[in-house]
């Protein structure tokens, strides 16, 4: 049992209750495992953690392999797997791009974390 019932991480109610293994919120209806707390895209200490395809936590600067092989708009070619791409950027970016990088041959994008590890 949970001695201390965290707030709702979506609308601050203070009324969340334990149902089984997750901790409901009463007010918005919102789920949550209390042990996975700090896992991708929540907050940790007022930081944002971003991990890749396996688990590791990436930050500013990290060295990035692409795992699998992604299409380009505009480009005969895509970007193949294993393509290495050096000193990321994490941002809050559109539709779950959260790696903003240069690419030898394409250019300045954004990348997904989940197709990408840390090298």
């Amino acid at each position: 049992m949970i001695e201390n019932i965290p707030p709702c991480p979506k609308c601050s109610c203070e009324y969340t209750y334990v149902m089984n293994a997750l901790v409901v919120c009463p007010e918005c209806s919102h789920e949550w495992d209390p042990a996975e707390s700090g896992s991708e895209g929540e907050a940790v200490g007022g930081e944002r953690v971003v991990r890749d395809a396996v688990g590791n936590e990436l930050r500013d600067g990290d060295a990035v392999v692409v795992v699998k092989a992604l299409k380009v708009k505009g480009s005969p070619s895509g970007i193949k797997a294993g393509t290495k791409v050096r000193n990321i950027r994490l941002v809050d970016g559109v539709d779950g791009h959260d790696i903003d990088c240069r690419i030898d041959g394409f250019g300045a994008m954004q990348l997904k974390s989940g197709v990408v590890k840390k090298a």
